[in-house]
């Protein structure tokens, strides 16, 4: 995991319309960046659509919330369209910016060992720094954790 203090790695990655965003855009905004393993799964479904609910209040604070997956942009469009998300999902197939944040790990799940996204959460202050880390995120919990942050 990234330290509090560093400056968050930059990133160029697609989201769920085609779009490359960069986080240098987003100079100026608070930026909740949060990485989860799957599009469409139980976990990854909860996050997202808590951050959907409590989007408006995230806008309201001057923050922006940015999902990333190792999901392709086809995955993040249905996943958009199907829970109507408002914000920005990027695709990360290339594990680039994912392995930047240090978020691609040995995980074990019942008891076989595979690498895979962990789910981790970062704050980025308006000059893009990261401001805070959270790893071993619960999924449910994070959104709203998130909001009470700003």
């Amino acid at each position: 995991m990234l330290e509090i203090g560093m400056k968050a790695p930059d990133f160029s990655l697609p989201d769920q319309n085609g779009t490359i965003h960069t986080l240098e855009e987003f100079r100026g905004k608070r930026v909740i960046l949060y990485f989860y393993p799957k599009d469409n799964t139980p976990g990854c479904t909860k996050q997202a659509c808590g951050f959907g609910e409590l989007y408006p209040q995230f806008t309201e604070k001057g923050a922006v919330v940015i999902g990333i997956s190792k999901d392709s942009v086809k995955s993040h469009k249905n996943f958009e369209t199907k829970y109507q998300l408002p914000f920005i999902l990027l695709s990360d197939t290339e594990l680039e910016i994912i392995k930047a944040y240090d978020v691609w790990k040995e995980k074990k799940n019942y008891g076989k060992v595979s690498m895979g996204v962990v789910r981790t959460t970062y704050l980025i202050n308006e000059d893009g720094i990261i401001e805070k880390a959270f790893d071993k995120v619960k999924a449910a919990e994070n959104p709203q954790q998130m909001l009470e942050l700003i």
